[in-house]
């Protein structure tokens, strides 16, 4: 068994479902190496988070959005933690629903994802901010 571990910045992502399948792609060609495995994508912050869920339309990714802004509302008078702006609360209650880590196989040098399937960086936050991911390969070589 062989490990691999990347670490990638992300910068000034846009609010919303960021579509990052073929960032991650570009910055670990290592996968390309691996017959079989496992990619373990970790997200190192508490206000943003990641998803797989359809690539192919953009409008999903605006459902999306639209949907967990209607579902988790900022300036909520409960909110207790609100130093960091209104929308900051809202952001670790997303990220706690959708999650920090995903877990993606690795068949024949390629991500096993479904046809419409793609992995996205979900910004919840409505300035821009650097997030930083880690990537950990765990398989067999070629």
């Amino acid at each position: 068994m062989s490990w691999e571990q990347v670490n990638i910045k992300f910068e000034g992502l846009p609010r919303g479902f960021n579509l990052i399948t073929d960032t991650i792609l570009d910055k670990i060609p290592q996968i390309k190496s691996f017959r079989i495995g496992l990619l373990n994508i970790f997200l190192k912050h508490t206000s943003a988070s990641l998803s797989i869920n359809e690539n192919a339309c953009s409008d999903v990714r605006q459902d999306l959005e639209s949907y967990f802004n209607k579902f988790v509302p900022e300036n909520e008078p409960y909110y207790r933690h609100t130093l960091e702006g209104s929308d900051d609360m809202p952001a670790h209650i997303k990220s706690s629903i959708l999650g920090s880590s995903l877990s993606v196989p690795i068949s024949s040098g390629r991500l096993n994802l479904g046809t419409w399937q793609g992995i996205f960086l979900c910004e919840h936050r409505s300035l821009p901010h650097t997030r930083t991911l880690t990537a950990t390969i765990n398989g067999e070589k070629y």
